[in-house]
C-alpha cells in the first residue's frame, strides 16, 4: 500500500465519482480505477459499490476512510513540518547549563542552533544543577543541560551518555605520573570538592564509603573553575568530569578505579511539556547529537595522565 492509493480512495470518497475523482487527482479514470482496485485487492475488502455510474461506499469503505484521513493528515502535518525552513523559525529557546557543559558544550549547541535558525533566540544561565531543576519545574526555564538530579520530582530525565569522573592534580603533585589509581588510595588524600548539596559531590561521597577511603576535603568551591585552580596552585587534588580540563590547563589526569565515579548527563524536562515548539525539538535535537558524536570518540590522550 502506498500514499497515492490512499489519496486516491480518500478523493474518491468525497467525490463519488470517478470522473471528478480523477481530475482532482490528475490521473486518467482508468488509472484511478486501477489503483483503486489495487487497494481493495490488498486489503482484501470492497470498498466502493459501483452501480452504473454512480458510486458508493461499502461498510468497509466508511470504517477504512476515518483511518485513511487521520493516516494523510498526519503524513501531510510531517511534509510541513519538514518544509519549516530556517528563516522562518523564531520563538525563544530557555536553556539551564552547569558550569561543566557550559565550558564547550553548551556553546557548541548554541552556535549549531543559531546558524540554523538565524531568527531564533536562545537564552542560556548557568546554574546550579538544583537551580535548574528549580527553573524548569517553575516553567523559568524550557529545558536543562545537567546531571541526573538525586529526586526528581516534578521531571523527566533524558539521558545524553555516561561520563567518567577523573582525579585532577598539578604537575607537581606525586600523583602526576600515574595512569591510574585505586579510589582507596586518596585514603587521607588532600581534596577540594563540590559542597555536599550538591548530586554530584553526594555520589561522590558514597563511592568512598564503598571502598574505605576518607580523604581531607580541606575545601569546598560551588564551582568548578576555582577548584581547577586551586588545584594548580596546590598539592591539593580534585575530581572533576574530564571533560572540564583543557589541554591548556597545565594540569595532569589520573584515571580512577575500583569504583569509577561515573555521571550521567542529561537534558532535563518539566514531566508533560516535552517539547513544545519547533526551536525546542530543533536545540534537543542538536544537543542529542552533539552528545553521541561527543561519547562515540576516543578517549583523549590527556586523560590518560
Amino acid at each position: 500500500m502506498e500514499l497515492r492509493h490512499l489519496r486516491y480512495f480518500v478523493t474518491l470518497a468525497e467525490c463519488l465519482n470517478f470522473t471528478r475523482a480523477a481530475e482532482r487527482v490528475h490521473v486518467t479514470q482508468s488509472t484511478l480505477s486501477h489503483q483503486i482496485r489495487q487497494l481493495e485487492d490488498e486489503l482484501d475488502k470492497q470498498l466502493f459499490e459501483r452501480v452504473g455510474k454512480r458510486v458508493m461506499l461499502t461498510d468497509a469503505g466508511e470504517l477504512f476512510l476515518d483511518y485513511a484521513n487521520q493516516a494523510l493528515g498526519a503524513v501531510d502535518q510531517g511534509i510541513g513540518a519538514l518544509k519549516e525552513s530556517a528563516e522562518d523559525l523564531i520563538g525563544e529557546v530557555r536553556v539551564g547549563a552547569t558550569h561543566t557543559f557550559n565550558l564547550g558544550f553548551i556553546p557548541e549547541c548554541v552556535a549549531t542552533f543559531l546558524t540554523r535558525h538565524p531568527t531564533a533566540r536562545i537564552v542560556v544561565e548557568e546554574l546550579s544543577a538544583d537551580g535548574i531543576s528549580a527553573k524548569v519545574k517553575s516553567g523559568e526555564l524550557d529545558l536543562g543541560i545537567a546531571y541526573r538530579p538525586g529526586t526528581p520530582d516534578e521531571l523527566w530525565f533524558e539521558p545524553l551518555y555516561n561520563e567518567e569522573m577523573v582525579l585532577v592534580v598539578s604537575e607537581r603533585h606525586p600523583l602526576a605520573n600515574r595512569k591510574r589509581i585505586r579510589l582507596v588510595e586518596l585514603h587521607r588524600q588532600q581534596l577540594v570538592l563540590l559542597p555536599t548539596e550538591f548530586a554530584t559531590r553526594a555520589m561522590l561521597d558514597e563511592c568512598f564509603r564503598a571502598c574505605g577511603a576518607e580523604p581531607q576535603v580541606v575545601a569546598e568551591m560551588n564551582t568548578i573553575a576555582p577548584m581547577l585552580g586551586l588545584v594548580g596552585r596546590t598539592m591539593v587534588a580534585s575530581i572533576v568530569a574530564a571533560n572540564a580540563v583543557t589541554s591548556r590547563s597545565g594540569l595532569k589526569v589520573v584515571l580512577l578505579e575500583s569504583p569509577t565515579p561515573i555521571r550521567t548527563p542529561g537534558i532535563l524536562w518539566r514531566r508533560g511539556s516535552k517539547p513544545q515548539g519547533a526551536q525546542m525539538r530543533s536545540f534537543s535535537s542538536i544537543v542529542r547529537k552533539l552528545a553521541l558524536s561527543r561519547s562515540l570518540k576516543p578517549q583523549a590522550p590527556l586523560a590518560a595522565g
